[in-house]
């Protein structure tokens, strides 16, 4: 399995600290909000990677082992299921995962052994849960773009996901949204500091025409 060197680590870390609020402000692209219903398994999981995806059909997940032995070292699993909600991941895949280098999984399917996926910290956003397992017969499509949920994702897109959601940069635009998120912060940061000093929002966001008269 090869390393992916797309994002240098200062990069990834950048995005993660940033947070998908701050990046999807900056970014100026609609469509690359994933659904919200997508959500973490524990509260505080977080990861920026390069997004690797696939399709698994309806209540299998065939696809999913294929991709353990395809995926670049670091990439996060987009996994398409159409929406079918089914135990298409557990325990075992995640130990093969961090065993692969795989950094995490999005799935708008279904995750089950909930306490183990817990108690390893791996980061995983899915539609649902749920104890029914899946087959493996079929592999619709692994490595190449696809359609997750109304947003496009191709191979080496940036995913970051926390708890605010997940979100997708394509590979082109992530400088800049990079860029433009820490100007986002910084000057986020100075708002705040002014806050702490007595300014009111009011004051700091133009919005004293909307001062009612006492």
């Amino acid at each position: 399995m090869e390393t992916m060197n797309t994002y240098d680590a200062a990069w990834l870390e950048q995005a993660r600290k940033l947070g998908t609020s701050t990046l999807f402000e900056s970014c100026g692209l609609q469509t690359s909000s994933v659904d919200p219903d997508i959500r973490p398994v524990w509260a505080g999981a977080s990861v920026a990677g390069p997004a690797y995806p696939l399709e698994c059909s309806p209540g299998d997940n065939l696809s999913i082992h294929i991709a353990m032995e395809q995926a670049p070292r670091g990439s996060i699993l987009v996994v398409a299921t159409g929406g079918f909600v089914a135990g298409y991941w557990g325990e075992v895949l995640t130990v093969a995962a961090e065993a692969a280098g795989v950094a995490g999984l999005v799935i708008d399917g279904g995750v089950r052994d909930i306490a183990a996926l817990k108690a390893r910290r791996f980061p995983v956003f899915t539609r649902g849960v749920s104890m029914r397992g899946t087959i493996k017969a079929s592999a619709p499509s692994v490595g190449r773009p696809i359609n997750f949920t109304g947003t496009p994702v191709a191979p080496g897109d940036l995913l970051v996901a926390d708890d605010d959601g997940v979100l997708v940069l394509p590979a082109a635009h992530v400088e800049a949204t990079l860029a433009k998120g820490q100007a986002r912060a910084d000057k986020e940061a100075a708002i705040m500091e002014q806050l702490r000093e007595g300014k009111t929002t009011i004051d700091l966001l133009g919005l004293a025409q909307w001062r009612q008269a006492r």
